[in-house]
């Protein structure tokens, strides 16, 4: 498969995070690459990464970083793609709170998607959405995984009302 999503981290000790997007990604059938960039120790592979991504056929850029976090940042101001980020909870990290403040608080004009601490899951789902969007194929397997989701809930629903649970809500 051609990649349209490009998964960057800064450190390969991120990967057992990042690893949930690349395998949403490959549920709903989308071509990814994966690999390192370092804000702060390759910033020339950073620009380089983040300025050729689009010629290379590039659609969404999942970038995950811990610590002071500006990947995903950095690399959203140098691209016209949209970025999301995925904070990572590093071993140098405040709670993951630097990571998650480094990549929320961006300045106006320069956007980046934001997920959740280690969420990376999500910002698989998010590049899907996206890429969705414009390709129905992709479109009708996100919704697909959504309708999943209300069945594994509805089910849960079911499996108290077996316990006999009092039920206040039913449609």
């Amino acid at each position: 498969m051609t990649p349209e999503v490009g998964i960057i981290m800064g450190s390969d000790s991120d990967l057992p995070v990042m690893q949930a997007a690349a395998d949403m990604l490959t549920q709903f059938g989308i071509g990814y690459e994966i690999t390192v960039v370092s804000a702060h120790r390759t910033p020339l592979r950073m620009v380089k990464y983040a300025q050729g991504a689009r010629d290379r056929g590039i659609k969404v850029i999942i970038a995950g970083a811990g610590g002071a976090a500006h990947l995903p940042g950095m690399v959203a101001s140098l691209t016209p793609l949209p970025v999301i980020g995925v904070p990572v909870k590093s071993s140098n990290s405040i709670d993951g709170w630097d990571s998650l403040l480094s990549i929320l608080q961006m300045p106006n004009g320069i956007p980046v998607a934001t997920v959740a601490l280690n969420a990376s899951k999500n910002a698989g789902i998010l590049a899907a959405s996206m890429i969705g969007a414009f390709q129905p194929a992709i479109g009708d397997k996100v919704a697909r995984y959504k309708q999943e989701l209300e069945e594994e809930v509805l089910k849960k629903v079911d499996n108290l009302k077996e316990k006999g649970l009092p039920n206040g809500f039913d449609l």
